[in-house]
């Protein structure tokens, strides 16, 4: 089985990695000369876009995927219509724009934060009118690890916040007084077999996932979450790996947003599960049944970013597991991740607070 990825990033890496396990074969697209998935494939240097690199790996792979959500939508036309692509692309489309992802969840009855879509200043000055401060104004597309989003909370802070994300159109959210960020991510094969691995706590800095770790000990936010995936999975008619991420309030779910692919808060499953986000995303876009997603210990996650320690490369513990991309450092760039797996809640997070301070 040969599976054809747009994108050769880490995610691609992480899925090249659990192809090979699974006796599969991965062939990528991607711009970059020395991607870091590489070591785990062929890569057709090209633009995510290019007509003739998407119907080369259209003609040569049995399926196709990407691993991240800006592909253009249109792009995918260029691919042979007889070969399946997975997620859909109506998925694609919904995550692509803010405005589209919260009409959604409002139509599946999936609460969210209230929010506006604007496009000019008149409109953005209404929406705060309506809406109070503090509130977040993100553009609708584009927008990832903090970039393309102004906090305002003060009245001085709305025109910075238009000139800086103008002309792109925006949406305006009320801010949540949340507890703490959580996501769940789900997968979905052809026959709508479905799964999902427990509740992940995130917790960010500068607007990048710093720490995931799992489960979330709440029955009943549990719960709460599957439901709501399983209606985005089921009305999507899904196939693949989704992550929805959402605000934890006075013990109720708010959706943040989708992505339609494996998900940053989930690199702990690769070791802290019985099955891993990537291993399942390829054996549901190839139809196989699914692997089972109960944890093995107590498991979380530490991202490296901006540098890497030479600490990290030194661990000797056999409790922790370092993956490094292979990137050039820079700041606010994800280098490489260490899952932790321990025998306790207790001593994950200790381990938690030490590998942070790295």
């Amino acid at each position: 089985m040969r599976i054809g990825i747009i994108g050769a990033g880490q995610l691609g890496l992480m899925l090249g990695e659990a192809a090979e396990a699974l006796g599969m074969e991965c062939v990528f697209v991607d711009p970059s000369e020395t991607p870091p998935a590489t070591s785990t494939g062929r890569v057709i240097q090209a633009p995510f876009d290019n007509e003739a690199a998407l119907a080369e790996l259209g003609q040569s792979c049995d399926v196709i995927t990407y691993e991240f959500e800006n592909v253009p939508v249109e792009a995918l036309e260029h691919i042979p219509g007889d070969t399946p692509l997975y997620p859909p692309p109506a998925a694609l489309g919904v995550a692509q724009d803010r405005k589209n992802e919260k009409a959604l969840f409002a139509e599946l009855g999936i609460p969210v934060p209230a929010n506006r879509s604007v496009d000019t200043l008149e409109e953005l000055e209404a929406a705060i009118d309506e809406l109070g401060m503090p509130a977040v104004v993100k553009t609708r597309r584009f927008g990832y690890d903090g970039k393309g989003q102004v906090v305002i909370r003060e009245a001085a802070d709305v025109q910075r916040a238009f000139d800086t994300l103008s002309p792109q159109p925006l949406i305006v959210e009320a801010f949540v007084p949340y507890d703490f960020e959580v996501s769940i991510i789900g997968a979905r094969s052809p026959s709508g077999e479905t799964t999902t691995w427990p509740l992940s706590r995130n917790e960010h800095r500068d607007g990048i996932l710093r720490t995931a770790r799992g489960p979330v000990d709440d029955d009943a936010l549990y719960a709460m979450a599957r439901d709501y995936i399983g209606r985005l999975l089921d009305h999507l008619d899904y196939v693949g790996v989704l992550t929805l991420e959402l605000f934890v309030a006075d013990g109720k779910l708010l959706a943040n947003e989708i992505a339609p692919r494996v998900h940053n808060s989930g690199h702990w499953t690769i070791e802290g599960a019985e099955t891993s986000q990537f291993a399942n995303h390829l054996l549901a876009i190839t139809a196989q049944p699914l692997g089972a997603t109960a944890l093995r210990g107590s498991p979380g996650m530490v991202n490296i970013i901006g540098d890497f320690p030479a600490a990290a490369r030194d661990l000797d513990d056999e409790r922790l597991f370092l993956h490094d991309y292979g990137k050039s450092p820079r700041p606010g760039r994800k280098l490489g991740h260490i899952t932790v797996v321990a025998a306790s809640e207790k001593e994950r997070d200790e381990l938690l607070t030490t590998l942070d301070k790295l």
